[in-house]
C-alpha cells in the first residue's frame, strides 16, 4: 500500500479542494472581521491555511506516523455486517485500526498524527491559542469528532443508493468540519 500516494490523492481530491473554498468562503462570510481579512483576498489567505493544515494533516495522520508504525490509514466500511456492528466500528476506528497486515493496533496516525498536525498548524494559523493544553483540547475535539466522517464513510453509499443520489461535496465539507473541530 502507497500511503504517501494515498495521502496526496485526499489532499488534491476534487471534491475536497471545493470543500476547502466552501469552508473558506462560509469563513470569510460570517465573519469578515478575521486575521484573514474580508473579500477575495481574505478567502484566498483563509483557503490557503485550510489548505496547508489538509496537507500537513495527511502528511503525519496518513503517511509519515502510518508508514513508522506499519499501520494501514484507510477506513474499512462493512457494508454487510448488522447495523450496530457498523456503528461501532466507525466510532472505534479513531483509535483502534489495522496494521499492515491486517491485525487489530491503536491508531497511531489518528492519536499521534492529530496533535502533530495541531501543534504544526499552530505556528501559521493566526490566532490559535499555544501550549500543551489547548493542542490537547483541540486534539481531543478532532478525534472524538472523527466518528462523524466515519459514518458518513459507513452509511452515505447506503443512502445514496437507497435514493439514487451522491452527495459527496456534504460528505467533503463535514469532514472538513469534523477534521478541524470547526476552528479556524
Amino acid at each position: 500500500m502507497d500511503k504517501l500516494r494515498i495521502a496526496a490523492s485526499n489532499v488534491v481530491d476534487p471534491f475536497n479542494l471545493i470543500t476547502i473554498g466552501v469552508s473558506a468562503g462560509i469563513n470569510i462570510g460570517s465573519n469578515p472581521d478575521t486575521a484573514y481579512g474580508p473579500g477575495m483576498k481574505g478567502w484566498a489567505k483563509n483557503s490557503g491555511t485550510l489548505l496547508t493544515e489538509d496537507m500537513t494533516g495527511a502528511f503525519f495522520g496518513t503517511f509519515l506516523v502510518p508508514s513508522i508504525m506499519r499501520q494501514d490509514p484507510r477506513y474499512y466500511r462493512m457494508p454487510h455486517a448488522s447495523i450496530p456492528r457498523r456503528i461501532a466500528n466507525a466510532i472505534v476506528q479513531p483509535v483502534w485500526s489495522r496494521s499492515d497486515s491486517g491485525n487489530h493496533m491503536l491508531n497511531y496516525g489518528s492519536l499521534i498524527g492529530t496533535p502533530m498536525t495541531i501543534t504544526l498548524a499552530n505556528v501559521y494559523v493566526p490566532g490559535q491559542e499555544q501550549g500543551v493544553g489547548p493542542v490537547a483540547e483541540s486534539s481531543a475535539i478532532a478525534i472524538a469528532s472523527a466518528p462523524i466522517d466515519n459514518f458518513i464513510t459507513e452509511f452515505l453509499p447506503d443512502v445514496a443508493t437507497h435514493f439514487k443520489i451522491r452527495i459527496v461535496i456534504l460528505q467533503r465539507l463535514v469532514n472538513h468540519i469534523a477534521a478541524t473541530g470547526g476552528q479556524q
